[in-house]
């Protein structure tokens, strides 16, 4: 029997409830919306770690980032780690990575905040791998010939880049638009910014058509490769990967006044907590004094006005992954490929995007960028279903090995989905979300350190070295607006689920490489 194929979307800092099939009042999501009405929605999904790299580097390994070892933006997914795709690959798969993968830096900065350490002659625990690590930097997409990625590229035999965000990304689609678009200085200069009202920070409209916006280009070269796969006796795993609707907030033509910042409501506004925890005091109080962030990739707190803006432009560009989306999926029914494909739709991480009026993402991890979401759209099975059960990001590659009937390796650590997706019971009861800061923000005087445990019921978070921490009653309180750590009425519950955590920190320690020796 043929084993099925897999086309994977993924969209970047996309919380779930932005979604119509997830309950959005305003954004218009039809294509994506017609995938879970044929397919298994997962309500109760949450990242590995609610940052870029290290939650792509779980979805792709099925481990945690304390385990794989991208534990921040900036560091490196070794090319020692084996990968899902590998395995896939490995069991005669033809493997592609359309967009986006962010396994090694695309940025040649610095990184900011870093602790300061004076080591001795030898800087690190570890021996650095051999590998340069170059493939996503923008050094390597300088020449007008398309930079020959070294395949396989964590398991992808095909690889199409795009690096960064916003109008200026890089990588293959960088060096297409440049070949492209002579004057690609001037539409790349802000100084040729398209006039608008809007005061929210980040928010930016280019002068980029619609037809060039790294979007539009990553949907077309993905149906082109959907459409070469027709006919191959060989089944297909494609990842295509949006970088949007990260910030900045910059959707391209009609996208950028599609909806209007009067159509969103502040749903959970910073008055809504009780007793907002000091990273929640200290953003709104950098706000009052009129201070910003150093970077742009930090989370900052805005006023209602901004965060309805940022809403309405999010919306576009979240409208226009979906409308190419429906062109993907028009060329893989084109192509008789659609009965023998499971298509797939996640995120990388969420975004605050107006809960307490923060924006972007930050180490307090609540719902709005831990919960993103999963659909899987099996033709075996069109029966529109919902999965109320917990479920990781660590789980997606166990889910495809297991549709594809490829056992995994030793070491992974997520669990198949797809009894959940047969309207079985949840396969698990309790999850843990990691945090490994970078640097030092939203208050904290070094890089946070967080473990986050959630069960259907509870959420509780520790912070290293912190006295105060979280719990919150999501059954009562689903939108975490009374932090229940220090009420005595619940040290019981608390205590309980340390215990739990103290568990599930050791379920989740390194098993691989398995002894070759008995001693």
């Amino acid at each position: 029997m043929r084993k099925p194929n897999f086309l994977l979307f993924i969209t970047d800092q996309h919380r779930a409830d932005w979604l119509g099939c997830y309950g959005h009042p305003v954004v218009k999501t039809p294509n994506i919306d017609a995938l879970a009405a044929r397919g298994t929605r997962f309500d109760d999904f949450h990242v590995a770690l609610p940052v870029c790299m290290p939650n792509r580097a779980s979805l792709l390994t099925g481990r945690y980032p304390s385990v794989h070892g991208l534990r921040h933006n900036g560091c490196v997914l070794s090319e020692r780690a084996n990968t899902f795709v590998d395995v896939l690959a490995a069991g005669g798969y033809r493997t592609a990575t359309i967009g986006k993968s962010h396994l090694q830096p695309f940025t040649s900065s610095m990184p900011k905040g870093r602790p300061e350490f004076e080591a001795g002659p030898i800087g690190e625990a570890w021996k650095p791998d051999p590998w340069p690590y170059e493939e996503e930097l923008p050094e390597s997409y300088l020449g007008e010939e398309s930079h020959a990625v070294r395949t396989p590229y964590y398991g992808y035999q095909h690889v199409e880049m795009v690096t960064r965000h916003g109008d200026q990304c890089g990588g293959h689609y960088g060096q297409w638009f440049r070949r492209n678009h002579p004057n690609w200085r001037e539409l790349h200069d802000p100084a040729n910014e398209l006039p608008h009202n809007y005061s929210c920070p980040q928010a930016y409209r280019t002068p980029v058509p619609e037809a060039s916006y790294s979007t539009s280009w990553i949907a077309d070269r993905a149906a082109d490769w959907v459409r070469q796969q027709a006919g191959s006796e060989d089944p297909f795993f494609a990842f295509v990967s949006f970088p949007d609707p990260h910030h900045p907030f910059n959707p391209p033509g009609k996208y950028w006044s599609m909806y209007q910042p009067e159509q969103f409501e502040l749903t959970l506004p910073y008055s809504a907590h009780e007793d907002p925890p000091p990273p929640l005091r200290y953003m709104r109080e950098r706000w009052e004094q009129g201070k910003t962030e150093a970077v742009s990739q930090a989370s900052f707190y805005a006023d209602d006005q901004a965060v309805r803006e940022a809403m309405a432009l999010s919306a576009g560009m979240i409208t226009m992954i979906d409308d190419k989306i429906g062109e993907v999926l028009a060329a893989l029914e084109e192509s008789g490929q659609a009965e023998d494909t499971i298509v797939i739709f996640t995120s990388d991480h969420g975004d605050y995007l107006g809960d307490y009026n923060l924006l972007l993402k930050g180490p307090l991890p609540t719902r709005a960028i831990t919960r993103v979401p999963f659909i899987w759209a099996d033709p075996s099975d069109r029966t529109s279903r919902s999965s109320a059960g917990l479920a990781s990001t660590i789980d997606i590659s166990a889910t495809v090995l297991d549709r594809a009937g490829i056992a995994p390796y030793w070491g992974l650590q997520g669990r198949s989905l797809l009894p959940a997706t047969a309207g079985d019971e949840a396969v698990r009861d309790a999850l843990v979300i990691e945090h490994h800061d970078g640097g030092a923000r939203m208050g904290f005087d070094k890089p946070a350190r967080a473990r986050c445990l959630l069960t259907d019921r509870w959420r509780i978070t520790v912070f290293k070295d912190e006295e105060w921490g979280e719990l919150y009653d999501r059954r009562a309180d689903p939108g975490e607006t009374r932090n229940l750590w220090d009420d005595d009425a619940h040290r019981p519950v608390r205590a309980k689920l340390m215990e739990r955590l103290v568990h599930e920190a050791i379920r989740n320690m390194e098993e691989s490489p398995r002894a070759t020796r008995l001693a």
